[in-house]
């Protein structure tokens, strides 16, 4: 039974989670891979919170990469993007030394989302990612809070 209720949980809070998404056109990839996050990085909050700064600082980097390479493409052709990519994710050897920058593959989750979703480089676009972040890590708590009290209930 108990199985039973996690499964029902589980299935109830991805199926909102993509009734959300769908209603407000926010990228539902975008919204799983932050539940994903919440799981790989700890099951709880504050690590969700210390996997934020380098996704965002990841995202950050997709944008000065779509802005060097739009840059140096214009000098160099084809090899300009790919010669912005190679100067930053070279800078991640030493930017990933300082403690809240040190979790690479939240880096490349936030890269990932930049790329993926492909935003204007922008304020509003760039900062609208952070919507289907927050809800996902938000629908992974809830979901993960709902089945460890099902977990406690029946080892009573």
């Amino acid at each position: 039974m108990k199985e039973f209720l996690k499964a029902i949980t589980m299935g109830a809070c991805g199926a909102l989670a993509v009734f959300t998404s769908f209603s407000l056109h926010w990228p539902t990839w975008v919204l799983f891979i932050a539940w994903v996050s919440y799981y790989l990085f700890g099951k709880s909050l504050r690590s969700a919170l210390y996997a934020l700064i380098p996704i965002t600082a990841g995202i950050l980097m997709g944008v000065i990469i779509q802005i060097f390479g739009g840059i140096f493409s214009k000098y160099l052709g084809a090899i300009g993007f790919s010669l912005a990519v190679f100067l930053l994710i070279t800078s991640l050897t030493y930017l990933s030394k300082i403690k809240w920058f040190s979790n690479i593959i939240a880096w490349f989750i936030g890269l990932i989302i930049f790329f993926g979703v492909h935003p204007h480089i922008e304020p509003k676009p760039i900062l609208s990612l952070f919507i289907p972040i927050v809800a996902g890590i938000s629908f992974a708590f809830i979901n993960d809070t709902i089945t460890s009290i099902i977990s406690k209930e029946h080892k009573n």
